[in-house]
């Protein structure tokens, strides 16, 4: 893989305060430091970036000394036993599923609030959860196990409950993707899935639960690769105008920050490239673009928003709008900034019995359910 560059001199900090990047390894580079020094928004963590807590510990604590500013600090939590959920010693939790069958709001704050305050003990800020996308088709390889159902009222009622829990762990939270991708059956991974649903019927379905998180005050949406031809047949939803613009922020009132789920994915990268993909995204209406998979990517995609910014491709009052919405998520991120995360080699919050205690009553829970 091609390692992630450096900071180029015309890589202005505003473009970079647009980009939240994943990279290899357990340690911040000297090409990943310069980026963070530079103004880059955040990073993305997975399990290639880690072995263990301290090591996460001590990755997060790098990030943040590199930015030397408020810095989004990404990683996923959904719960569960997927590639989307952590591994022991963090609690391990039930599904999404699960939980949705049992309709226990009240459990899943209190779950989502737990895993906050691991998220915080470790370093994290940003949880990139609760996934609102309703799982409508049995065979659909991405909400399976981790949507909270097909009923709109209940996906609605439990994200919100994910959102709140998290708040109050210390952790922003972020709904996805919109506007939804539960009634198809290919993995934007691999390819652009496809909806042909009207606007009509996604104001009656899928739309439901991102209404309820902009109720809740959502902080961060992130955006669904998926193409919906009745309402733009030429972009799928992170590049659309027509989606991100038009229908979350005019038609749904949406003020909070936007960004767009990985445009290395096959959805986006097999028709655009990395950098039509990131200035379409935000020519759009996204704030933040992630590119987590494909250190080749970043540096075109950052070049090409440069010279596109450069030239007025943007709307300068939208351009300015973006950016103060970009701050005001980074410094609530690093608000909720633990200070266990310093100078202490354990972090009773991760795994402690309290958790374990509420994992396993939430287990009950969802058998006592399954039983009924």
């Amino acid at each position: 893989m091609t390692a992630i560059p450096k900071r180029k001199s015309d890589w202005p900090s505003e473009v970079l305060a647009r980009f939240v990047l994943g990279f290899e390894g357990g340690r911040v580079t000297e090409e990943l430091a310069s980026l963070l020094e530079g103004g880059l928004a955040g990073v993305a963590l997975f399990a290639r970036n880690y072995r263990g807590i301290e090591e996460l510990r001590v990755l997060t604590a790098e990030i943040r000394s590199a930015a030397r500013r408020p810095v989004l600090i990404g990683i996923d939590q959904e719960g569960g036993s997927g590639r989307f959920a952590l591994a022991a010693p963090f609690t391990m939790w039930p599904s999404a599923a699960a939980l949705g069958r049992s309709g226990d709001a009240a459990i899943v704050e209190q779950i989502a609030r737990a895993m906050g305050r691991e998220l915080r003990a470790a370093g994290a800020n940003l949880d990139f959860a609760p996934m609102l996308d309703l799982h409508i088709r049995a065979e659909s390889p991405i909400t399976r196990e981790r949507s909270f159902g097909a009923d709109p009222e209940i996906v609605a009622r439990m994200g919100r409950a994910v959102a709140r829990g998290l708040r109050e762990g210390g952790v922003l939270s972020c709904a996805k993707h919109f506007p939804g991708h539960g009634d198809t059956r290919t993995d934007p991974h691999l390819d652009l899935p496809m909806f042909s649903g009207t606007i009509e019927r996604l104001e009656a379905a899928e739309l439901i639960p991102f209404a309820a998180a902009i109720a809740e005050s959502a902080p961060l949406i992130m955006t669904a690769h998926i193409l919906l031809p009745q309402i733009d047949s030429e972009r799928p939803a992170s590049l659309s105008r027509r989606i991100l613009t038009g229908l979350l922020r005019e038609r749904m009132g949406y003020r909070g920050a936007i960004i767009a789920d990985d445009l290395g994915m096959g959805a986006i990268a097999k028709t655009f490239s990395a950098g039509q993909a990131a200035v379409e995204t935000f020519a759009a209406g996204a704030d933040l673009a992630m590119l987590c998979h494909d250190e080749a990517a970043i540096a075109p995609a950052i070049d090409a928003v440069a010279r596109a910014r450069d030239a007025g491709r943007f709307d300068a009052g939208e351009w300015r709008a973006s950016g103060a919405r970009i701050e005001r998520l980074r410094t609530a991120a690093e608000a909720g900034a633990d200070t266990e995360t310093s100078g202490n080699r354990e972090v009773p919050a991760i795994g402690c019995e309290a958790h374990r205690a509420l994992a396993d009553a939430a287990f009950r829970r969802v058998n006592e359910n399954q039983k009924s």
